[in-house]
């Protein structure tokens, strides 16, 4: 007998709700396959089975809260666990029932599934708390010839955006979901077969699909609509309370499908794509519990809007788009946000690189570029006031100890803020091939999510694209955010004397719940110090 768990769920993340149960007692199971959901606060997730037998126990029920390590259910080992439930086995029969659909090939093709002659092409696990993606432009269609590792659909998350690759040669035979389409990790959204004529043989792979109304009978504890009304007499699960909360719902008037009557996040859903009605307007008095996060809504939640003769355009955004606008109004609402400014005189990082830049590229193969001088500046900075390096989780205070330095970089997708690990330790060289590395790859869509996670403070160059003066928002959960600008002549007072010099304003925003206006302008003039004479930074003072 192998327990089923659950598993490390996350940083910060202690307990989840059991959502759906895929399989029921008695039912035999494949090691890693999916048998149970569980959702959080975060993120929803599928729950594997450890081992090849029989679902044997049901420790869990659906809508039970249940902390990291507790105990789900139970397996039973072995083939011989699976013969055990024999009389389930009747179950899969129906399956056969579609086959008549296609009565003279279906013997033929019975066997193509065993033999590999169709490939499915599922979407693959694309990182960390990320179990679901959009399909973005199909770069295939059926009919065409593909190679191996030839790109077949793009595939958009909140985070990244990915290619879907062929894993064999052969012909797109068949297309199962169009672009814009929310498909979950896991989902098959193409088949392709593999070498001449394979394709042929798409029509008798549709039979699987009869599997699909066999997990319909779980429905069956939806039976109990009327413990809904116990909506307010227990506390809801993270995932069902963030969408409640989203869509000003009342949970009493949502019918409740959950053990003893709870609600589960299927439920919620159900009742919004039903056309549910939110809460009475005097529900915003409890407005003043906090600010509320940003939403999105469809649009046909929202009231009909009179279009425009002169003619619009609706697109619809894409999920970086929208974690984007999420998270920075998040900062916003949860943040004490401020911004303090100064200006550098970058006469001599100016002369400095152009003294060097041509041995420079010449040795390493990469420009020297002005980010090298500020990210090395920064570094100096934080090493001097670590609060501007730190971060805030619940009533303590993390001091970072190393330098991960984030480089916001514009993309077709929008902004995106890839990580140089360990930027203390590179040279001026490795610092300026991440950038360009990253540069490139953030316009080509090849950056992987695990290069955006994480970073101790950002730095963003609004120069690039001709802005003279910004207030950067902060990247959470970081306390700092340096903001570079365009360099532009102005007449300064040197010696008593007005010179005209290229200059840069620098915005940092910080968080004033860590970080006190000390530590902020100190940190600024550090920077300043360190690119005026750039000769500091080579001899560390």
């Amino acid at each position: 007998m192998t327990e089923i768990v659950v598993p490390n769920l996350g940083e910060s993340v202690t307990e989840a709700t059991v959502a759906k149960w895929l399989k029921g007692v008695g039912e035999a199971v494949a090691v890693d396959e999916p048998l149970v959901e569980l959702e959080t606060d975060k993120v929803s997730v599928e729950v594997p089975s450890p081992a090849a037998g029989t679902l044997k126990e049901i420790s869990a029920p659906e809508g039970a809260d249940v902390e990291v390590g507790g105990l789900l259910g139970a397996v039973a080992d072995g083939e011989g666990a699976v013969a055990a439930p024999a009389p389930a086995a009747p179950a899969p029969a129906p399956a056969a029932e579609p086959a008549p659909a296609v009565p003279a090939a279906a013997p033929a093709t019975a066997p193509a599934p065993a033999t590999g002659v169709l490939v499915d092409i599922a979407i693959p696990d694309l990182g960390e708390s990320i179990t679901e993606g959009t399909l973005g432009t199909w770069l295939k269609q059926v009919g065409d010839a593909v190679a191996v590792d030839d790109p077949l659909v793009e595939v958009e998350t909140d985070k990244v955006t990915a290619e879907l690759p062929s894993p064999v040669a052969g012909t797109l035979a068949e297309v199962l979901c169009d672009s814009g389409t929310d498909v979950e990790v896991g989902t098959v959204v193409a088949r392709v077969a593999p070498g001449d004529g394979a394709a042929a043989a798409v029509p008798a792979k549709a039979a699987p699909a009869a599997p699909a109304p066999a997990p319909a009978a779980k429905p069956a504890p939806a039976a109990p609509p009327a413990p809904a009304a116990k909506g307010v007499d227990y506390p809801l699960a993270p995932a069902v309370r963030k969408l409640v909360d989203e869509h000003g719902l009342d949970p009493a008037a949502i019918p409740a499908s959950g053990k003893d009557g709870r609600l589960t996040k299927g439920d919620v859903l159900s009742f919004i794509e039903g056309g549910g009605k939110a809460r009475p307007v005097a529900a915003p008095a409890a407005a003043p519990a906090g600010p509320a996060p940003a939403t999105f809504v469809s649009a046909a939640e929202l009231p009909e809007r009179p279009q425009d003769s002169r003619g619009e355009e609706r697109v619809r955004m894409t999920k970086l788009r929208q974690t984007i606008a999420r998270r920075l109004k998040e900062v916003q609402n949860t943040a004490a946000m401020l911004t303090t400014f100064n200006e550098v005189d970058m006469t001599a990082a100016m002369a400095l690189r152009a003294q060097y830049r041509d041995a420079f590229e010449k040795k390493y193969g990469v420009r020297l570029g002005f980010m090298s001088f500020f990210v090395k500046g920064v570094i100096a900075a934080l090493k001097e006031l670590p609060a501007v390096n730190a971060e805030i989780h619940g009533d303590e205070l993390i001091y970072k100890n190393y330098y991960d330095i984030g480089i916001a970089v514009g993309s077709p997708m929008g902004l995106v803020v890839p990580v140089l690990r360990d930027a203390d330790k590179k040279s001026f060289a490795e610092i300026e091939e991440g950038i360009t590395d990253f540069g490139r790859r953030a316009r080509d869509g090849k950056l992987g999510m695990q290069e955006m996670m994480g970073g101790t403070f950002t730095v963003t160059n609004g120069g690039v694209f001709g802005s003279l003066l910004s207030t950067p928002i902060l990247n959470p959960p970081q306390s700092g955010i340096l903001g570079m600008h365009k360099i532009q002549k102005r007449p300064m007072v040197v010696d008593d004397e007005v010179k005209v010099r290229p200059m840069m304003y620098l915005a940092l925003s910080y968080d004033h719940r860590i970080v006190d206006g000390r530590e902020a302008v100190t940190f600024l003039v550090r920077v300043k110090e360190a690119i005026e004479d750039p000769e500091r930074l080579l001899i560390g003072v």
